[in-house]
């Protein structure tokens, strides 16, 4: 059997923190705000893998206000994520990630993060997609006030 979920997180931009997305760090003078690194693409695989089994979400898993989680790295949260969908029997399948950013131009770090998404979530590079978009300067992400990102994945049942 094969389900699919969606994901979407947001976090606002501001100086004095190191930009990750999809677990690569981003050459910029602002980062994302957020208890943990606020890696906006991660956090929305999480929740688009929560969602597919009907787990919830990110934040019941690991409350933003939890100082246990303060400046963890996403890539562990998906790590914990990724053994909650054993444990119910799936293994993801494949991935679409739109991540929407005014700045800074994400093209020439999309490989990166699609190599560290393949490897963590143990995919050949052909099931694993990321892209970016503008919002061409409309709204607050268009104001670069922050960066969203939204996924869609499927899983498998992991002795289909």
């Amino acid at each position: 059997m094969e389900r699919v979920g969606f994901g979407y997180d947001i976090h606002p931009l501001v100086e004095g923190r190191r930009l990750y997305l999809g677990g690569v760090e981003i050459d910029y003078p602002m980062g994302l705000l957020g208890n943990s690194d606020a890696d906006v693409v991660i956090h929305s695989l999480c929740d688009a893998f929560l969602g597919a089994l009907a787990l919830g979400d990110l934040g019941d898993y690991f409350p933003p206000d939890d100082p246990a989680f303060k400046d963890i790295r996403s890539e562990l949260l998906l790590k914990e994520v990724l053994k909650l969908l054993e444990e119910k029997g799936y293994i993801p399948y494949q991935i679409d990630v739109t991540v929407v950013a005014q700045a800074p131009r994400l093209k020439s770090y999309i490989p990166a993060m699609r190599e560290n998404l393949s490897k963590i979530l143990h995919l050949s590079l052909d099931k694993v997609s990321v892209k970016a978009v503008s919002p061409e300067g409309l709204g607050a992400l268009g104001r670069g006030e922050g960066i969203a990102a939204l996924s869609l994945v499927k899983v498998v049942e992991k002795n289909a």
